[in-house]
């Protein structure tokens, strides 16, 4: 079993709470992301990919209708005040195609390397901005499917967090720029870490640290999913005082 602390993510194994949460939850993504209005806002890489960034019609406190957000990972986080409406993200058959406006660069990134990344740090004119200091990322799959797996290169959160923090010193990290120091820690995640695809099965729950370099795996030859694509809901809060971003 994966350790959060050390490998940078930890799966939760199946919960009859995060089981009943998903159950309700699917239905409400599938009804979102076949609404031609979501569909075209958020499909991406010729349409194999709906993005669904806080689509999920979930409360204030997580929840699905009368179904309450709760599971195996309440003794290791802190809750936000308020949840905010969780990604839903749905990956289909053929995963990644390359858009038209793509580079061939990136298109092979997306391919090679899992589109790796960390979250919050948005590109911008090429260079990568600290946008949204989160927490922590809470996976949540709505339904079952061995396709286009999580990845996490394990162990990169250590990496990244050291290397970010130089780049950010003591200031508000909002706003800063850390291309040179992102894609130096990148390239030694790439030659030192792991990458490890995490399958996810209804009911269970993946917690990834914030510096974790992540992405998600093409659709391999052999892969299934339900007709609906592969789905899974992410939530992502960010701090109230972005300077907790190097905190703990």
């Amino acid at each position: 079993m994966a350790d959060l602390a050390k490998d940078g993510f930890v799966v939760f194994d199946t919960d009859p709470r995060v089981t009943r949460w998903a159950t309700r939850a699917h239905v409400a993504a599938c009804d979102v992301a076949s609404d031609p209005v979501q569909r075209a806002k958020w499909l991406r890489h010729g349409e194999t990919w709906f993005v669904g960034v806080d689509a999920l019609p979930n409360g204030a406190d997580g929840s699905i209708g009368d179904v309450g957000l709760s599971g195996p990972w309440n003794d290791i986080i802190t809750a936000p005040k308020a949840w905010h409406r969780a990604q839903v993200s749905v990956v289909y058959d053929g995963y990644p195609k390359k858009d038209p406006q793509e580079s061939e660069a990136a298109h092979k990134f997306r391919v090679n390397r899992c589109a790796a990344h960390v979250d919050g740090l948005h590109l911008e004119a090429g260079r990568r901005i600290v946008r949204e200091p989160h927490a922590f990322i809470l996976g949540l799959p709505l339904n079952n499917s061995d396709a286009c797996s999580l990845v996490v290169w394990r162990g990169s959160h250590l990496v990244m967090r050291v290397t970010l923090a130089e780049a950010v010193g003591s200031c508000d990290p909002c706003g800063v720029d850390v291309t040179e120091a992102y894609i130096a820690a990148r390239r030694a995640v790439f030659d030192t870490c792991e990458a490890v695809e995490v399958p996810l099965r209804v009911g269970q729950a993946v917690l990834v640290d914030r510096f974790a370099l992540h992405g998600v795996a093409p659709w391999h030859s052999g892969d299934t999913a339900p007709p609906e694509g592969r789905m899974i809901a992410y939530f992502r809060p960010e701090f109230d005082d972005p300077t907790d971003w190097f905190v703990g």
